[in-house]
């Protein structure tokens, strides 16, 4: 009886560990603001923002696979760099985007705000070193990128964005 005792004891303190965890994953790593400054030396140029109306907004729908919230998307732009802030859904919640864009590949991308219980694991710069260099081919990514187990929509919300960044910085040079 006694072992069946410290057994359940040791459960709960397990799963109030792991609880704790996946709560302590949620969070703003980085602010829009800090991630702009650090991007553009704290020289942060004027934003531009991109309508989403007609075959823009068709395009954005097709990538993302389903409308993007908002009538616009703003980003930053100096010489042949873009930034842009990006949010798409993981499982429940919004997941916000810091991605770079320069001579049409990913120069860096991040998690700058995660705020679901899972999926935690594509914040790690080891995870989101795949995407360095990547570029569009017909509206995909030039490259396959590994899922993580137990965070497929996170990664799924993090190629998606991706994809929508390389897109509009393509759109905005034409």
């Amino acid at each position: 009886m006694q072992a069946k005792f410290h057994f359940l004891i040791r459960l709960m303190i397990l799963s109030l560990l792991m609880a704790a965890f996946s709560v302590s994953a949620r969070g703003v790593y980085q602010t829009n603001e800090d991630f702009l400054a650090d991007v553009f030396n704290d020289q942060i140029p004027k934003s531009k923002v991109i309508w989403l109306k007609g075959d823009v907004k068709q395009m954005v729908t097709k990538i993302m696979g389903h409308s993007y919230k908002g009538l616009r998307i703003r980003y930053w732009q100096q010489d042949n760099r873009s930034a842009w802030i990006l949010e798409d859904i993981g499982k429940e919640q919004p997941i916000t985007f810091g991605i770079v864009i320069k001579d049409q590949k990913v120069e860096q991308i991040q998690v700058l705000a995660f705020r679901e219980s899972r999926g935690y694991e594509i914040r790690y710069p080891a995870f989101g070193q795949q995407f360095i260099g990547a570029h569009l081919n017909k509206l995909e990514l030039d490259r396959t990128i590994d899922g993580i187990s137990g965070a497929t929509l996170s990664v799924w919300a993090m190629t998606d964005v991706t994809r929508l960044a390389l897109y509009l910085d393509f759109f905005n040079r034409q």
